[in-house]
């Protein structure tokens, strides 16, 4: 895949993590005063892309202070081992729910193996790479780190996953979001607008809680959210308040459906719903190529509210 830094003039940078395809995952690259922190990692494959991305700057590895997690599914954070191993200076910033799994990843790895298959799985992330506990900050609702001249600030951000933050950084009036906000593939842009969808992956999705964490980000009043999934969106709240009226879609899906297994009217009911909000949206792709984009989160989306509506009872 080709290799572009985008340089949004405010100290971030965003490049393609290379994973599985062109702009499904985006790894954001902060740099002030000549000290610089990764956000998310995509996969171990993604390393030399990440050391590109410091020599176009004029940066080495030694310059590395910081590679965040916003969460640790693995296409945030399966590349992490290898940064860690490559920047000799950086310490990982995680949530404490996932420290664990990045010092000892053999039971991440297996979860992972257990939604979308052994073979599909170690073909995306290879062997995940254990991170010294030494080089691990565990991440608290409030804290704040320093960036050469910024300050980054972290919460606590459960309903995606209960083991995700996000992160404020104050001088460029940003906040990473993970999967947190949504996710946008760019291909739907109609006119320079993105189509948001929530990400409700399992196994720990919450309506709640997705809610609360999103509205705590806009309380912060940022310019723009940045997000995995994919890069910087502006403004913020028009795009959280289409997608959470898609999120309150997504739960009504999820209680209609009845039965002993309820997975697969799910997922039909989402991929009908996914084409007929990318029509309305305006986005003139062949319906094929739209569920081509959209196909592993329609997969997932279905297997997590399957598992939160069997957890309502």
């Amino acid at each position: 895949m080709e290799f572009k830094l985008i340089d949004y003039r405010n100290g971030i940078h965003a490049f393609d993590a290379g994973y599985v395809r062109h702009q499904l995952a985006a790894i954001h690259l902060i740099v002030d005063a000549g000290r610089a922190a990764f956000v998310d990692t995509g996969s171990n494959a993604s390393l030399p892309r990440a050391e590109r991305a410091l020599a176009e700057l004029g940066l080495g590895p030694a310059s590395v202070d910081y590679v965040i997690l916003t969460h640790i599914h693995l296409d945030h954070a399966g590349g992490a081992g290898a940064m860690m191993r490559a920047f000799p200076n950086a310490r990982l910033v995680v949530h404490p729910r996932g420290a664990r799994h990045m010092i000892a990843p053999a039971k991440l790895m297996a979860a992972t193996e257990e939604v979308y298959g052994r073979d599909t799985a170690r073909a995306l992330y290879g062997e995940l790479l254990p991170i010294p506990a030494a080089r691990v900050v565990e991440t608290t609702d409030g804290m704040t780190l320093p960036l050469g001249g910024r300050e980054l600030a972290f919460y606590d951000a459960p309903g995606h996953a209960k083991h995700h933050v996000f992160i404020h950084d104050r001088a460029a009036k940003g906040i990473f979001t993970g999967d947190t906000f949504g996710i946008a593939y760019r291909e739907c842009d109609v006119a320079g607008r993105p189509l948001l969808f929530p990400s409700t992956t399992p196994s720990q999705f919450d309506p709640a809680d997705l809610r609360a964490s999103v509205e705590r980000m806009l309380a912060l009043e940022p310019e723009a959210v940045y997000l995995t999934h994919f890069s910087r969106l502006a403004p913020p709240r028009p795009l959280a308040e289409a997608m959470l009226r898609r999120l309150d879609d997504f739960v009504r899906i999820a209680r209609a459906a009845a039965g002993a297994d309820p997975l697969p009217q799910i997922r039909a009911e989402l991929e009908r719903y996914f084409l007929a909000e990318a029509r309305a949206h305006g986005v003139t792709l062949p319906d094929a190529e739209i569920l081509d984009l959209w196909r592993m989160d329609v997969d997932l989306d279905a297997q997590g509210l399957a598992i939160w509506a069997a957890a309502q009872g």
